[in-house]
């Protein structure tokens, strides 16, 4: 099982992997609007950083429970990360359903910015720091594996969502979202 790697906040990555243009994102990443640009920025870092470290990424999916979680990647193993944006204190004291998540993933992480303390976070999550250009993983999240048959559900929601997303930039009237 492959561990991410903490890194000092000092050594952001910078990987410059995503090159969308501005409609092909727009196409392909679901916004409705209540996200804020801090939160925006977040998620793009931290995609950027989970991508460079090979796991494929998918935001805004809903998962089996009905809820929606913020980033879910998928490693080349199987492995299922959950990463719920947290884009200040307020943001984090108003939502509580975040404890959900846990049952969906094999790792749960909180992402934010560097200007939210650290100390608010729950001790058994890991914890990412990010900006619009990259992140650093400041504590890692403890493993639970998923059982089985909810690992099978979870990737074929991913897989069905990223499908459905790259469709839907190929033939943005043809296909609707499924998840």
């Amino acid at each position: 099982m492959r561990k991410l790697a903490c890194h000092p906040l000092s050594n952001l990555p910078l990987p410059g992997i995503l090159t969308m243009t501005l409609s092909s994102l727009a196409a392909a990443v679901p916004v409705d609007g209540r996200q804020s640009p801090t939160a925006l920025a977040i998620a793009r870092g931290t995609a950027r950083y989970l991508h460079a470290l090979g796991y494929c990424v998918v935001s805004e999916l809903s998962l089996p429970s009905g809820r929606r979680a913020d980033l879910v990647a998928l490693g080349g193993d199987g492995e299922i990360v959950i990463v719920e944006i947290k884009s200040s204190v307020a943001d984090f004291r108003a939502d509580q359903k975040w404890m959900d998540y846990r049952l969906h993933c094999d790792r749960l992480f909180f992402a934010t910015i560097v200007d939210v303390p650290c100390e608010i976070f729950p001790p058994d999550t890991g914890l990412i720091v990010a900006d619009s250009f990259g992140a650093s993983i400041v504590c890692e999240a403890p493993e639970h594996r998923l059982p089985a048959p909810t690992r099978k559900l979870m990737l074929l929601r991913f897989a069905t969502a990223a499908a459905a997303r790259l469709n839907r930039l190929a033939d943005p009237q043809g296909h609707a979202e499924f998840f």
